[in-house]
């Protein structure tokens, strides 16, 4: 990377917070992924401002990272910057019944703030492995539960450089989507609208989700959890396994066989090996169903 950027990066972001040639293996939860040429982690709104307007004014390539966990990286890295809001994870109250959470916050986080403080119906995102920033790009769900329901309001940074607020409505919530995933809105606040509950219930609706989650996900493993999204009519797991391909591995990339949905890392595998393992997939369940899946990966770099 260009050292006059890094310099000016560098005035804005503390030089602590600057990496070159970062591993994406240690960002990503299929803990794979080549470097990064330039890593940034801003810490709070400003400098992700100031960091997106040089790097647009400079026209370097760019990804927007939470926690990595719907994320497949080439194994020759990304040839550009990735910025990680994981410095910017604040959470507090505002008001009785609202939370205010910064997009790196980890919805775990969420959850136990929330139960913590006697609010319910965010107990379904207690599993969810990522940010609040990536749930309300892709609406994420579990259980019921989706980020549509419990939100008030999102804080977005728009590509031109403006700061907006979207309410609920403006958000086109749908299924694993909303109005960010298309307009390149960078996610930087959320608002979301709980209610009160007894601590004792919440409590106990979390380890009710989370005994489920263990019991039939693979989360002894590394994954970026449902590979592919449900399509219409199906369930993507039902396919795999219909097609034969439970357990079913390309190096130590694998179908799991808890869930055929998973694909995980057993060990050591490459990007390369889970991408191939992914169209794999893809073509067999094709051939055997007649349904297209699609991946609900992200895919960064050259494959």
């Amino acid at each position: 990377m260009n050292e006059g950027i890094i310099n000016a990066i560098e005035q804005i972001v503390s030089a602590s917070n600057v990496l070159e040639n970062e591993p994406m293996s240690r960002h990503t939860t299929f803990r794979t992924g080549g470097p990064a040429s330039l890593f940034i982690r801003p810490e709070n709104k400003d400098q992700l401002v100031e960091v997106m307007a040089l790097i647009k004014k400079l026209g370097t390539e760019f990804f927007v990272l939470g926690n990595g966990s719907n994320l497949l990286i080439s194994d020759e890295g990304f040839d550009g910057v990735v910025i990680s809001l994981s410095k910017m994870n604040d959470i507090h109250l505002e008001g009785d019944n609202d939370i205010y959470a910064e997009a790196g916050a980890m919805n775990s986080q969420i959850a136990a703030f929330a139960r913590d403080n006697g609010l319910k119906n965010f107990e379904f995102a207690a599993g969810i492995p990522g940010t609040i920033g990536g749930a309300m790009i892709m609406n994420a769900g579990a259980y019921g539960g989706e980020m549509k329901l419990v939100t008030r309001s999102v804080t977005v940074l728009s590509p031109e450089g403006e700061i907006m607020v979207l309410d609920n409505s403006s958000m086109e919530f749908g299924y694993r989507s909303s109005a960010i995933k298309g307009r390149g809105y960078i996610v930087i606040s959320v608002l979301l609208s709980l209610e009160k509950g007894d601590k004792e219930t919440i409590t106990q609706n979390m380890q009710e989700l989370a005994a489920k989650r263990r019991e039939k996900q693979p989360l002894e493993f590394p994954s970026a959890g449902s590979t592919f999204k449900r399509p219409e009519g199906y369930f993507a797991g039902k396919l795999i396994e219909d097609a034969g391909l439970r357990g079913f591995s390309v190096g130590d990339a694998a179908v799991s066989e808890k869930h055929c949905g998973f694909v995980i890392n057993k060990g050591n595998a490459t990007s390369a090996e889970v991408y191939e393992l992914i169209c794999e997939v893809e073509k067999r369940v094709y051939e055997n169903s007649g349904v297209t899946l699609e991946p609900e990966v992200i895919m960064l770099g050259k494959f």
